[in-house]
């Protein structure tokens, strides 16, 4: 597991990227995803596992309630620690019910997003 990379998963462009930069400039590898397929996808295909994994909830294609329970089948996958990012006013109790490390309300706290992945992501 690389211990700076962080999976974006959010089907908004605008979002993903500067979800994406904001971390790049504190120091960890981002990569995105537009959609829960597609994040099943780049972690199955045998490059790096990230620390983290930042995941919206309302996609298309697949969603990231479906995307926690394909990734919880995976014992190669299970153990790498989501957190919810959500518009919803049920976001916090959604997190809880899968399993979720975190909940970050959008729009996202920047403090609050570094100090959860400062946390979960150990430097190398």
């Amino acid at each position: 597991m690389h211990t700076r990379r962080i999976l974006v998963v959010e089907d908004d462009t605008d979002i993903r990227e500067a979800t994406i930069d904001i971390l790049v400039d504190h120091g960890f590898e981002a990569v995105g995803a537009a959609n829960g397929r597609e994040a099943l996808d780049q972690l199955r295909s045998g490059v790096d596992l990230p620390c983290l994994i930042l995941l919206d909830l309302m996609m298309p294609v697949m969603d990231g309630r479906t995307f926690c329970e394909e990734q919880k089948r995976s014992p190669e996958l299970a153990p790498i620690p989501v957190i919810v990012l959500s518009a919803r006013t049920d976001s916090a109790r959604q997190a809880a019910e899968l399993g979720a490390a975190g909940c970050l309300d959008k729009p996202v706290n920047l403090d609050a997003l570094l100090r959860l992945t400062q946390r979960l992501c150990v430097a190398d």
